[in-house]
């Protein structure tokens, strides 16, 4: 190399870092680089995620984010993988970029709580999506009726003859704040109707291993049920899972929630009663609309909310309707609403594919 190259290489290498100094290295540059996004009056959204383990929340994300950008706001999403401390690193991480509005997938109320609070101190509005977050003055708690959704399971189970029978009860998270609203609507129907529950089991972080797990270790009580109500269908994929390998799948009634793909199959297969449809485009529509309505200091409609009573607070509960979905009726909620295609519910069951 010669040496006028030589030369010409070191005064590029001294410039380069020169930029690098003036304009900041690391964490200094993503502040910076944030602020420029400020400037251009955009609405900033951070969005926390449980994680993406259970199929639903890609959708939810994924209709979210595309709302909010033709909102004109920004989102940027963080995935904590099931880990309430990440979780709560990542809130922080939103306060110090002084988002407009946080929206929250709680893991663990009680892990975020103080970060939940500290960011409602910055003036940061605070949206509890599809989960409460205890204790925390949310500005909006959105989801889908969740007691209304337990009692959809026990009227599927009671409408196929689940009368003085007897039940078992594989749940979700027992720090879901939304899990014991669907153990007591399913609970009161189940005592509406004389059937026992012999058992109430919980998945903690929705590990749906746990529930397939559970089935392995209590078949004297998996003998004796009628029926298995499932907190969601990655619970019910491992259950009837392990229902086959005992040779049990279809004569125990199984329920859940979420109509992953694999649980609308399941129903054409038979090997799942029903499971619950919430119309997640539109939960995910509205959080959107509402989070950039509140950055604006906007009103939200008062004829869409009702109120969630958190102890002695009252949060502004914005609630969706879902929709229970049986073989009867899996065409017209499932398919036709384009939710999951009719190839891919019957691929295993072609024969029973409608024209």
């Amino acid at each position: 190399m010669g040496k006028k190259y030589k030369n010409l290489l070191g005064c590029l290498l001294i410039s380069l870092m020169l930029v690098c100094f003036t304009s900041g290295c690391g964490d200094k540059a993503g502040s910076e680089d944030y602020k420029a996004d400020d400037e251009t009056g955009k609405v900033q959204i951070g969005m926390c995620f449980d994680s993406f383990v259970i199929e639903r929340w890609q959708r939810d994300r994924d209709v979210f984010v595309s709302t909010a950008k033709e909102l004109g706001a920004e989102v940027n999403v963080q995935n904590a993988n099931g880990d309430p401390n990440r979780q709560k690193q990542q809130i922080e991480y939103f306060i110090k970029k002084n988002m407009d509005v946080i929206v929250i997938i709680t893991i663990d109320s009680e892990a975020i709580l103080d970060s939940v609070n500290k960011a409602r101190e910055e003036g940061i509005k605070v949206i509890a999506y599809d989960r409460p977050i205890s204790g925390a003055d949310a500005d909006l708690y959105i989801s889908f009726d969740n007691e209304k959704v337990g009692e959809m399971m026990g009227e599927a189970l009671v409408k196929k003859g689940l009368i003085g029978g007897k039940v078992l009860m594989l749940c979700g998270s027992p720090t879901d704040l939304n899990v014991p609203m669907v153990e007591n609507g399913f609970g009161k129907v189940m005592e509406e109707n004389t059937n026992m529950v012999l058992d109430v089991f919980h998945a903690d972080g929705w590990r749906a291993e746990l529930a397939g797990e559970y089935i392995y270790d209590h078949m004297d009580l998996v003998n004796r049920a009628d029926a298995i109500m499932c907190g969601n269908d990655d619970l019910a994929s491992k259950v009837v899972h392990a229902l086959s390998e005992k040779r049990l799948a279809g004569k125990k009634m199984v329920v859940g929630q979420d109509a992953d793909l694999e649980a609308c199959q399941r129903i054409v297969e038979g090997t799942q009663l029903m499971t619950v449809y919430k119309p997640i485009e539109k939960l995910a529509q509205k959080a959107a609309e509402s989070a950039v309505k509140l950055a604006n200091e906007e009103v939200l409609s008062e004829d869409e909310l009702s109120v969630y009573v958190d102890g002695e607070k009252e949060i502004p509960y914005l609630k969706i309707e879902p929709v229970s979905v049986t073989e009867d009726n899996i065409d017209e909620v499932i398919i036709k609403s384009g939710f999951h295609l009719k190839e891919d519910v019957y691929l295993n069951v072609p024969s029973k594919m409608p024209e």
